[in-house]
């Protein structure tokens, strides 16, 4: 189970993906100051509050990482769709809809 810095790092940073983009479990992790924990981010997202916008993360191939069917991967395609997201086969385009924060947001707004 992560420990509550962790916990902390992981909803900060989800909580600067703006609506409409969507991040990687991998991403998440390299900016909380955790590469290559990218199973860890899923772990947190488990736990953490129901408001931190947990259906913006993917697998670093766009894709919904919840079995394509589920009530959960249908849940957050819903929201992805509300966001104005595409989700096609339960997969986001990364390129278009990734989100790629800027220097100033990696220096200053994620300054742990």
């Amino acid at each position: 189970m992560p420990n509550e810095a962790v916990q902390s790092r992981v909803e900060k940073t989800l909580s600067l993906v703006p609506e409409g983009q969507v991040i990687s479990y991998a991403l998440l992790a390299d900016l909380c100051g955790l590469p290559g924990r990218a199973r860890m981010m899923g772990k947190c997202l488990r736990e953490i509050n129901a408001d931190c916008h947990w259906h913006r993360v993917l697998r670093t191939d766009g894709k919904i990482a919840f079995p394509a069917g589920s009530d959960k991967a249908d849940e957050q395609r819903e929201r992805l769709a509300e966001e104005g997201v595409i989700v096609k086969n339960y997969r986001v385009n990364m390129a278009k809809f990734g989100w790629k924060p800027d220097l100033h947001t990696i220096l200053v707004e994620l300054e742990y």
